[in-house]
């Protein structure tokens, strides 16, 4: 993975993981174990699921970088699929807690795409690539007169 896409992924890893530790520590606090179990299952799915998201993306547009929007839009699209199917896997599951799953997961997606954005903007990556110095043809200087 390219310095830009890592540094990208890191910058809305972290404060990602950095929240979902305090929304685990505050569900064990305020509803018990069912909470933990909701806000940690949330935590994993959000890192997973987004994570991959940015790793698929990157290898899309590698070698053909003019379709990124459109890659984009898919990967997009897929995470939200994926996070549907999960939500109506787990619809009346009684393993952890839902409301505090549900909460978690829509803080965590949140925090990382504000992040994401946030780490994108930073980047300040070229929209077009300048050729290189050797590939351009010489330009005649002008005469001067005197």
């Amino acid at each position: 993975m390219p310095s830009p896409d890592a540094r990208i992924l890191r910058g809305a890893a972290i404060p990602t993981a950095v929240a979902g530790v305090i929304a685990v520590a505050i569900a064990a606090a305020v509803v018990g174990s069912k909470g933990l179990i909701g806000a940690l299952f949330a935590v994993l799915l959000v890192l997973a699921f987004f994570s991959f998201g940015q790793v698929a993306l990157d290898r899309l547009t590698r070698n053909n970088p003019q379709i990124f929007m459109a890659a984009g839009l898919m990967v997009y699209t897929t995470q939200i699929l994926l996070v549907g199917i999960v939500l109506a896997v787990f619809k009346e599951t009684t393993l952890f807690d839902r409301k505090v799953f549900a909460f978690t997961l829509l803080g965590c997606a949140l925090i990382w795409t504000a992040f994401q954005v946030r780490g994108a903007l930073k980047a300040k990556l070229l929209y077009v690539v300048p050729e290189a110095p050797s590939e351009r043809p010489r330009e005649r200087e002008p005469e001067r007169r005197s």
